[in-house]
C-alpha cells in the first residue's frame, strides 16, 4: 500500500488541478470567440450570396421575357424558392435577433456562453415547445417544399438539399455513444449563444447556397435543353418528290431544329407559284406547318423567304422543296385511341381511317363495332373472346381495297378499395371511419369508369363483423357502434367490398380490402 501524501505533495497535486482547471477556462473561451468569428464570416458570406442570387433571378427573368415558352415553367419555379428562402431567412434572422437581445456587448462573444434563453424558448422537460416544433417544422417544410419542386432531371440537387436540411430519421439522431435524441435537443440543447447563432448563420447560408443552386439548375437546364440534339430531327433532303423504279436515288440525310425557340419572325411562301396567306401557314415548335390542299396528281413546288432575327438583324433563309401528289392509297391505318388493346365490357373509342379516301367511303366491321360519325367508331367486344379482327375496306376511283388488323380483349383491371380516396393502409380517427366514403379505385386506368360501393363487411378486432349496405360505415348502426368501441392502434378491416360499374356489362372482379389504423 502507497504511503500518504506529504503536505507538499498534496499542496503541488491541488495547484495542478488549478492549472488543468484554468486552462480549461481558457480554452472554452477561446472557442467562444471563435464561433463568434466564424458567425461574422458566414454572414459576410450571406450578404454575397444575396447578390449573386439577385443576378441569377435577373438573368431567368430575361430570359423569359426572350423566351416565355422556354423559361416561363422555370422562373415560375424559381420565383416560388425566392419565396421560400426569403420567409425562412427572415425567420432564421429572427431567431438570432432573439437570442443576441440577451447580451449588451454583441461582440465580446467570450461571455455569450449561456444557454438558458434558447433552451427555455425550444425545450420543455419532454420534448419541444411550440417554439422548438415550429423550428423543426420550419427546416423540413423547406427542404420537401423545395424537392417537391424540382424535375426527375435534378436528382443530384434533390440528394443535396436533402443532405443540407437533414433532420435525421423520424428527427432524430444518434449522439456519440449510440444514444437517440431528438434532432433539435443534439443540436441547439446546452449549447451557448454564440454557438447556436453560429449555427443559425450556417443555415441561412445553406439557403442562399441552396437558392443559387436551384436558379443555376434552373438556367443550366434549359441552356443545354435548348442546345440539347432532342431538339433536332432528321431530315431528307432530295432533288424532286418522287423516283421512278430502279431510278438513282440522290437524297441526303441533314438535320433540321424543330422548338419554339427556332420561331421565323416573318414567312413569305408560295405554292406552284401562288402566295399563302397568314391562315394557310402556321409555326408549330420551330416547324412551318403549311394548311394546303395537295392539289392535282404530280410535282409541286414550295418556293419563297423564312426570316429569322440573329442579334436584332433579320436574316434570310430561302426555301426551295418539292412534293408530288400521288394516288391511290393501299391500306388502313387503325389505332385505339387510349391503348392497343380493347376492354371487353366497356366501350372503347377508335378511330378508323384509309389515308386519301373520304370517310364516307371507308366502312369497318367486326363483332361488337358501330359506327358513331367520320372516322370515330366504338367497340364493345363480345363476352368470352380473347381477339378481335377489324376488317377495313375503302373504295377509291371504283376500286375497293381491304385491310385488317387484331386487337387483344383483356378484361377491365381488379379495382382496389379506398377510404376517402386512399388505398390499402391508411391511419384515420374514429369519426372519418365513421363519416368517409367508400369507393373502388382503378388506378393507372385510362377509361374514366363511374363506380358505386353497395355493402362491405367491417371487423373491428375484438367484435363480430358487420355487413353494411352502403357506402359509408355510419349506414350501419351495428358497424358504427363497434368503430366507436375500437381503440387506438386498433386495426379495422373492411373486406369484401361489392361494387357496380355504370355502363359495365361484365362481373367486376373483386375489390383490394382496405385496413385502417384508428389514431
Amino acid at each position: 500500500m502507497a504511503a500518504a501524501n506529504s503536505p507538499r505533495q498534496k499542496m503541488i497535486n491541488l495547484m495542478y488541478l488549478v492549472f488543468i482547471a484554468m486552462m480549461a477556462l481558457n480554452m472554452g473561451k477561446e472557442v467562444l470567440s471563435a464561433f463568434g468569428l466564424m458567425n461574422e464570416k458566414l454572414q459576410a458570406a450571406n450578404q454575397r450570396y444575396e447578390s449573386t442570387n439577385e443576378a441569377a433571378f435577373a438573368e431567368l427573368e430575361r430570359k423569359e421575357q426572350e423566351k416565355p415558352d422556354e423559361y416561363k415553367e422555370a422562373l415560375e419555379k424559381s420565383r416560388r424558392v425566392r419565396e421560400l428562402s426569403n420567409e425562412y431567412y427572415a425567420y432564421l434572422g429572427e431567431l438570432k435577433e432573439k437570442v443576441m437581445s440577451q447580451t449588451v456587448n454583441k461582440t465580446d462573444y467570450q461571455i455569450m456562453d449561456q444557454s438558458d434563453f434558447l433552451d427555455g424558448m425550444f425545450f420543455k422537460t419532454e420534448g419541444l415547445k411550440p417554439e422548438g416544433q415550429k423550428f423543426l417544422d420550419n427546416i423540413n417544410n423547406y427542404r420537401n417544399e423545395l424537392v417537391s419542386l424540382l424535375g426527375s432531371k435534378d436528382d443530384e440537387l434533390k440528394a443535396i438539399i436533402e443532405e443540407r436540411f437533414s433532420t435525421g430519421t423520424n428527427n432524430r439522431v444518434k449522439n456519440r455513444d449510440g444514444n437517440e435524441l431528438g434532432w433539435v435537443q443534439y443540436n441547439y440543447e446546452g449549447f451557448p449563444y454564440i454557438a447556436a447563432v453560429t449555427k443559425f448563420s450556417q443555415i441561412q447560408s445553406d439557403v442562399r447556397q441552396t437558392e443559387q443552386d436551384f436558379y443555376k439548375a434552373m438556367l443550366g437546364e434549359k441552356m443545354k435543353d435548348e442546345l440539347s440534339m432532342k431538339h433536332y430531327t432528321t431530315l431528307l433532303e432530295q432533288s424532286r418528290g418522287a423516283y421512278y423504279t430502279n431510278q438513282e436515288f440522290d437524297g441526303a440525310i441533314v438535320l433540321g431544329r424543330k422548338d419554339n425557340s427556332t420561331k421565323p419572325k416573318k414567312v413569305e411562301l408560295t405554292l406552284d407559284g401562288r402566295p399563302l396567306s397568314d391562315s394557310q401557314v402556321e409555326v408549330v415548335e420551330g416547324k412551318i406547318k403549311l394548311k394546303v390542299s395537295t392539289g392535282n396528281i404530280g410535282e409541286h413546288k414550295i418556293a419563297g423567304t423564312l426570316y429569322y432575327e440573329q442579334d436584332g438583324v433579320e436574316t434570310p433563309v430561302e426555301v426551295s422543296q418539292t412534293f408530288t401528289t400521288i394516288p391511290r392509297p393501299n391500306e388502313a391505318v387503325i389505332s385505339a385511341d387510349k391503348m392497343n388493346v380493347v376492354y371487353r365490357g366497356v366501350v372503347n373509342p377508335m378511330t378508323i381511317s384509309m389515308p386519301g379516301v373520304p370517310d364516307s367511303q371507308v366502312t369497318a366491321s367486326a363483332p361488337g363495332l358501330s359506327r358513331k360519325s367520320g372516322p370515330n367508331y366504338i367497340m364493345k367486344p363480345n363476352a368470352g373472346s380473347a381477339e378481335v379482327n377489324i376488317v377495313v375496306t375503302g373504295t377509291f376511283d371504283g376500286q375497293k381495297f381491304s385491310s385488317s388488323k387484331k386487337f387483344r380483349v383483356k378484361d377491365i383491371p381488379k379495382p382496389e378499395g379506398a377510404i376517402l380516396r386512399t388505398t390499402g393502409a391508411v391511419k384515420l380517427g374514429k369519426s372519418n371511419v365513421l363519416a368517409g366514403e367508400l369507393t373502388v379505385m382503378f388506378n393507372d386506368f385510362d377509361f374514366d369508369l363511374t363506380t358505386r360501393v353497395n355493402s362491405f363487411r367491417i371487423l373491428v378486432p375484438g367484435q363480430p363483423s358487420v355487413v353494411v349496405q352502403g357506402n359509408r360505415v355510419s349506414a350501419s348502426a351495428a358497424a358504427a357502434a363497434a368503430v366507436n368501441r375500437a381503440k387506438k392502434g386498433d386495426i379495422i378491416q373492411i373486406s369484401e367490398i361489392r361494387y357496380s360499374v355504370s355502363g359495365y356489362s361484365g362481373t367486376p372482379k373483386p375489390a383490394t380490402p382496405v385496413s385502417i389504423e384508428i389514431l
